[in-house]
């Protein structure tokens, strides 16, 4: 650990105050226990960091563990999406562990607390366990069911395992206070009936297990020193307590549970049922789509882990919620991007121009750096032509002096290239710009090291030779939703808050160089954004994701709102 105390976060403090007092720092275990029910998302990824950031700090192992307790909306394909997703993040797990391989000794230790008259079979219908579970300033009134006998107790939930009774007809509670000021405490529900397959247990079960129940045991079983969680548990942790002092043994690891707060992420919903609901109703194309908050939609969209475990040290750990602007999720991608990504160039609205001067059928291979932030420079070659493509938006025939770009009469360069002048401006019979005729400087091309190499204009173009272009599908994306805080509003459905304009598509040029990027690949397209080669890209066609802008352009716009 770090020597300067005054760095480390409330959680690193709990933990090195119990090395004080005396626990052994071998006997340290973290774990990630996520429920296999959809995709991880970014509120997700600050979990994983702060667990597995606290096993490589203290050299403690950390368990991945799923919370599979409810087949009804699990499936093996969270299961294998969670996996990659914590594994693209950098992290590795000591042990893969599943609520499910406890089954047994959960139910075991139920039916001991059954013994002990601490636990009893309910056969009143959840509406009306409800309706007696009181409110925050009245008592609770007991079952009609509590003062079973043991034996009865014992029948039934021997019976209700073995399949004999139909989902909702009975539950098992533990048997606390039903007047206790925590309502988690009024005899919470430990298990329930449900008729389904497990994805791993398969029909073995009839009954499952409830969160609270199976929270701490697994954690006890597992010998996890510290349990982590949201701060919608903090009510939670005296049930966590309760249920750990029934199964203790003097001389075990003890789990202690701790809360920290979500950091929620504007512009998005982090909840899985809203995402599930993004995804069956066809908002977005899948959980990987790349406007989705999922670690997968952020990987496909061409986030990198660094940026994302960037961004969530940044952020940090606190005890209190607040909203995060996804402003810095974007900064910290682009702060990575800009040192790893190439340099290329792509035109996505073209104007052809003419050099009228080029020899027709003549085309020089020019050097072109990869990317300044290298150690050591690369370059590439790129060709240059008599007939290019630039951006429509880079030649205005009328324009005011603050214009740099290209207008008839002044001169600009072109990357790596020459600097031209436009002559003329060809167009259709409606008035529509067709192309624009220039010539060029024959001495001035970039790296000659003639005099005219080194003159001096105000604008660079980006562009690409138009005989040797490759064409791509470009995707460019926008916030999913058109509010900051679409779950905020009470009276709407976060759904009418979606963004009509977050997906539009565009043909790109792009230089030759590119016709090899594979799936997963990532540049800087010059003057334009950061793209990644999607997944559904072919030998045939190219299809990029728009990852994020050069600089925060959406700021400016809210700014000026």
């Amino acid at each position: 650990m770090a020597e300067d105390v005054k760095s480390l976060n409330f959680i690193e403090h709990i933990i090195e105050e119990d090395l004080r007092e005396g626990f052994d720092k071998k006997a340290l275990r973290f774990r990630f226990p996520p429920e296999p029910n959809g995709y991880l998302h970014i509120g997700h990824a600050s979990s994983i960091c702060l667990n597995f950031g606290l096993g490589l700090d203290y050299e403690a192992p950390v368990n991945l563990r799923f919370d599979d307790t409810n087949p009804e909306k699990e499936e093996k394909e969270f299961v294998e999406a969670i996996k990659r997703d914590v594994e693209w993040l950098g992290f590795e797990w000591e042990n893969e562990c599943y609520a499910s391989d406890y089954f047994q000794q959960l139910y075991d230790w139920a039916v001991a607390l059954i013994k002990q008259n601490k636990a009893y079979v309910d056969s009143q219908d959840s509406a009306a366990i409800a309706q007696q579970k009181g409110t925050p300033t009245k008592a609770g009134t007991d079952s009609p069911y509590r003062n079973r006998s043991v034996e009865e107790n014992l029948d039934l939930f021997e019976r209700m395992k073995n399949g004999e009774f139909k989902a909702g007809e009975h539950v098992l509670r533990a048997k606390i206070d039903m007047a206790h000021q925590n309502m988690l405490m009024r005899d919470p529900i430990m298990y329930r009936i449900l008729h389904k397959a497990h994805h791993r247990t398969g029909n073995d079960w009839c009954i499952y297990p409830m969160y609270d129940w199976t929270h701490g045991e697994s954690d006890y079983i597992e010998q996890v020193s510290h349990s982590f969680c949201t701060l919608e548990f903090a009510m939670h942790r005296e049930l966590y307590d309760w249920f750990l002092d029934q199964v203790y043994t003097e001389g075990k690891v003890r789990p202690k549970q701790r809360e920290f707060a979500r950091r929620n992420l504007s512009h998005t919903v982090v909840s899985k049922r809203k995402l599930l609901r993004l995804v069956e109703e066809g908002v977005v194309e899948s959980w990987d789509d790349p406007r989705m908050p999922t670690i997968s939609g952020l990987r496909r969209r061409g986030y990198t882990p660094e940026s994302i475990r960037n961004f969530a040290d940044t952020v940090g750990i606190a005890k209190r919620e607040n909203l995060v602007d996804v402003s810095l999720l974007e900064f910290c991608a682009r702060e990575h991007l800009n040192k790893i990504a190439p340099r290329v160039m792509a035109v996505l609205d073209p104007l052809k121009i003419v050099i009228t001067n080029y020899p027709e059928g003549q085309e020089e291979w020019l050097d072109a750096e990869n990317n300044p932030e290298e150690e050591e420079l690369t370059y590439r070659k790129v060709p240059f032509s008599r007939e290019l493509y630039i951006e429509r938006e880079d030649f205005k025939e009328e324009a005011n002096r603050k214009f740099f770009r290209l207008k008839p009469g002044k001169e600009v360069r072109l990357k790596n290239a020459y600097i031209i002048q436009a002559d003329k401006v060809i167009k259709d019979e409606a008035g529509n710009i067709l192309e624009v005729h220039c010539t060029y400087d024959p001495l001035s091309r970039s790296g000659s090291g003639t005099p005219e190499s080194m003159r001096k204009v105000k604008g660079t173009l980006h562009w690409v030779s138009v005989a040797h272009a490759e064409t791509a599908t470009i995707r460019l994306y926008d916030r999913l939703f058109s509010v900051a805080e679409p779950e905020e509003n009470k009276e709407k459905d976060f759904m009418e808050f979606i963004n009509p304009d977050s997906l539009q598509t565009a043909t790109a040029y792009l230089e030759p160089s590119l016709k090899e990027a594979q799936p997963g690949d990532r540049f800087q397209f010059q003057r334009l954004g950061y793209f990644c080669v999607d997944k559904s890209s072919s030998e045939n066609e190219l299809i990029f994701n728009k990852t994020v802008g050069l600089r925060d352009s959406w700021a400016k716009i809210e700014n000026k709102g």
